[in-house]
């Protein structure tokens, strides 16, 4: 029950990020349950951990709300022997969560989309409002002043055509009524016209006045009935072929996404070795030249510039003009070279952040099920410590402790996304901070700790109260 609760809760989330790009494109309820579907399975890693934190809460909460848990307690069975059961079924959990991210869900991900894109590309239905200009059909504008919707007629009609490109108003429609058909598979577009007259003026590609009357065309045609035949594109949904969207790394399992890490890691070192040659030659070899030097048998040996010659030396028998423009050739050079390295550094961070994308994802398949680990943890101590079952108090803490996780999930994901973190650091942050808080909380509960009991509270605090009032008389009577 609580899984299907997190799962609806999940989906729901989908519905209204995506609503926009659903609505209004007439889109078949087939599709719809389609889309929704994959989405329900690709959050399913997401709705297992906070079901079985709620689930966990729940169960115990009923136990010691109704001193079951006191009871078995009392028969010398401790609380880490209740939970051990629970512990075996959780472990089965994580792991088929495991198998599910690593192999169904890159498929779910990849079917939702490839779909998600399908409607995303499709357009939506036409909506001609009543005395405003409709520009939703490519090349048109379409006017008119009422719409009788029981039997799609249209009254006073006004069409501009667009589709000249010279004068893209030559061409107006005016019509006492009509009405708009689409073909079945929505890629033409039929509009039928009563009782109207069309005006068709046309200028030269060479002169493109209007006031030019000496080279103008100009047509003016009355119609009982005009029938016009548009294509359409966009409006009919069609499939995108799935093999598209494969090089996504949401769609790979760990062997994909690590088989791809190798290859970009390869990449990328051809770009950086490819960087270091280039600067090479166009700033370091530019500043070494032949140079020869006369032996005593009067042959010459070719020597290494900068080997035999003292740069200070040189430059200090230079004149200050000289000098000048010799330090502004190299400051100039030497931020050409920074500009080139800048340049050519980029697809290096390209590849930098496909690699940490595709560690992150790698990494994700564990966290999530590791997640369903801590949260029984969590919530089953929590439960035994509260002693309140039903849906009341443990969804509320269920959803602290969910919304918690999430924002440090959120927060260690990005810094692992922007390399500020080491990818493992950014996505095992949240297990990190929340599995001491589970081995805290169940040796609280295993050691009958008083810790969330509000009754313990209510008791310090009256005795405390108590002795503050006992001092204060014993104050007054000093």
């Amino acid at each position: 029950m609580t899984f299907f609760i997190a799962l609806f809760i999940l989906v729901m989330q989908f519905l209204w990020q995506y609503v926009d790009d659903m609505v209004g494109k007439g889109l078949e309820f087939l599709v719809l349950g389609e889309l929704l579907f994959y989405a329900a399975v690709q959050v399913i890693p997401m709705a297992l951990p906070l079901a079985i934190l709620l689930a966990s809460l729940m169960t115990f909460g009923n136990l010691g709300e109704n001193y079951e848990l006191t009871a078995i307690k009392a028969a010398g069975i401790s609380l880490p022997r209740i939970m051990m059961p629970l512990v075996i079924l959780t472990i089965l959990i994580s792991i088929g969560a495991f198998w599910f991210s690593n192999n169904m869900l890159p498929v779910a991900n990849l079917k939702m989309y490839s779909l998600l894109w399908d409607v995303k590309q499709a357009k939506p239905e036409l909506d001609i409002k009543e005395k405003v200009f409709y520009d939703g059909i490519e090349n048109f504008s379409i006017k008119i002043d009422e719409k009788d919707k029981e039997s799609n007629m249209l009254y006073d009609i006004m069409i501009y055509d667009h589709r000249d490109q010279v004068n893209k108003n030559s061409n107006v429609t005016l019509a006492d009524s009509g009405h708009l058909q689409f073909s079945e598979d929505k890629k033409y577009m039929m509009l039928t016209l009563f009782n109207g007259v069309r005006y068709d003026e046309k200028a030269t590609m060479e002169k493109r006045r209007l006031r030019d009357r000496d080279i103008q065309m100009f047509r003016k045609d009355r119609f009982k009935e005009q029938i016009t035949l548009v294509e359409m594109e966009g409006y009919d949904f069609s499939r995108t072929d799935e093999d598209l969207f494969k090089s996504n790394y949401k769609m790979k399992n760990m062997a994909q996404l690590q088989n791809d890490e190798d290859t970009l890691w390869m990449e990328r070192s051809q770009y950086i070795d490819e960087i270091s040659r280039t600067t090479k030659n166009s700033y370091f070899v530019k500043g070494r030249y032949a140079h020869r030097k006369k032996n005593k048998d009067n042959s010459y040996a070719i020597i290494d510039s900068v080997a035999a010659i003292n740069i200070d030396s040189l430059f200090a028998t230079y004149r200050p003009e000289q000098q000048m423009m010799t330090m502004q050739g190299a400051l100039r050079q030497a931020k050409d070279s920074k500009r080139l390295v800048e340049e050519k550094i980029i697809p290096v961070n390209q590849k930098e952040n496909f690699i940490r994308r595709h560690q992150m994802e790698w990494h994700r398949k564990f966290t999530l099920s590791f997640a369903c680990f801590i949260f029984f943890f969590i919530g089953a101590p929590l439960g035994a410590i509260i002693r309140k079952g039903g849906l009341g108090m443990p969804v509320v803490i269920s959803i602290l402790f969910f919304i918690v996780y999430y924002i440090i999930d959120t927060m260690g994901a990005k810094m692992a996304r922007e390399g500020v973190w080491i990818v493992y650091q950014g996505m095992w942050l949240s297990s990190f901070v929340l599995l001491p808080i589970g081995i805290f909380l169940t040796y609280k509960s295993a050691t009958d700790s008083s810790l969330l009991n509000a009754d313990a509270y209510r008791i310090f605090f009256r005795k405390l109260f108590k002795r503050d009032k006992h001092d204060l008389v014993e104050k007054d009577k000093s």
